[in-house]
């Protein structure tokens, strides 16, 4: 018969090998118990790996949306603000010129001209608002102020409508020949000098340089909405044609007669000032809304792919602390085995 001999050195190894796997699966089974998923997916979930990837990367790019949204949200936030100042200082040039209709009292006029050019003010500054870094009413053009000053020195907008009166008249608008312009002269000046030159190209090369197109924004896989107004829309237009009408032509020397027809064309003006940016405020609102909306749905969806997603890679609790417990009395077990095998010596016995 052959004796086989195991020493305890051997014996030692093994039980060290036995505490080592055990300590890497109580530490990996702590893991799954606190995150509630398997340590190790790829182990875990073999060929459905896959699944867990794709629903990770789609968790990722809706929550990639909302932090978009949330700027998209802060821009039309903003832009609203602005709007109504401007708004307001519609409405306030609006009255002014009502206050002034039918008077030739210089005080009443320098008053009104100086409420117009207050309401000017107010506009040039909220046009020109900017956020992050962006200008929120030049369109695409996102890195460029939208409108001229126009009480700046070497205003452009004003070098451009003297120009356009000189040339129209002969004559500035400062000059005492202003009275002896007619009604129809003065309405020949509006409806077919001034009027096209706030409506058409003249607008751009002299007072706006905001792009026509509107910053667009994906607030969900299927939806863009635009997320900003451009200082080209008609409202503003409406709003700075008015306000010249009022601060240089209003108090000049014209004739009464003109004056009021000067004055109702300015109360049209402003009017259609007033209409206008209320419908980008209402333009926008409608955006706000529909961002709303879909930051709903995309928590939604993330709700509903995330409880998919503990589907795919969670794991059971219950089971996992049980099988933790266990792997830690074997592991003791383990220990104390180690110990009284260490204790073994032929020294003992001799």
């Amino acid at each position: 018969m052959k004796v086989s001999f195991i020493s305890n050195l051997a014996m030692q190894n093994s039980m060290r090998l036995t505490i080592s796997r055990g300590q890497n699966e109580v530490q990996a089974l702590q893991q799954e118990i606190v995150t509630g998923r398997h340590a190790d997916i790829g182990l875990a979930l073999g060929a459905k790996t896959s699944n867990s990837v794709s629903l990770h990367q789609d968790i990722s790019r809706l929550k990639t949306i909302q932090d978009s949204n949330a700027l998209v949200t802060q821009r039309l936030s903003a832009s609203q603000s602005a709007l109504n100042l401007m708004a307001d200082s519609a409405q306030q040039m609006l009255e002014a010129f009502i206050t002034v209709n039918g008077s030739n009292d210089a005080n009443n006029l320098l008053i009104a001209r100086r409420d117009v050019e207050s309401s000017l003010g107010s506009f040039t500054v909220a046009v020109n608002t900017s956020s992050n870094g962006e200008y929120l009413f030049s369109g695409i053009n996102s890195n460029t102020k939208p409108v001229e000053d126009y009480f700046e020195a070497g205003s452009t907008p004003k070098a451009a409508f003297d120009a356009l009166f000189a040339g129209h008249f002969t004559f500035s608008q400062d000059d005492p020949l202003a009275a002896g312009i007619t009604v129809a002269q003065m309405d020949d000046f509006l409806t077919n000098v001034l009027e096209p030159a706030f409506s058409g190209a003249d607008w751009t090369n002299d007072w706006s340089n905001a792009s026509d197109t509107n910053f667009s924004s994906r607030i969900l896989n299927n939806e863009v909405v635009d997320s900003g107004a451009n200082a080209n829309a008609d409202g503003m237009r409406d709003f700075a044609l008015a306000a010249v009408v009022g601060i240089e032509l209003l108090g000049s020397a014209i004739n009464s007669d003109v004056r009021v027809a000067l004055n109702a064309k300015a109360i049209e003006y402003a009017g259609r000032a007033v209409t206008g940016i209320d419908n980008q405020r209402s333009s926008l609102g409608v955006a706000e809304n529909r961002v709303t909306k879909a930051n709903v749905a995309l928590a939604s969806q993330i709700k509903i792919i995330t409880v998919h997603l503990g589907e795919v890679e969670g794991v059971d609790a219950y089971e996992a602390s049980t099988r933790m417990q266990t792997l830690l009395d074997q592991v003791e077990t383990s220990y104390a085995l180690t110990a009284r095998i260490q204790q073994m010596s032929l020294m003992n016995y001799l």
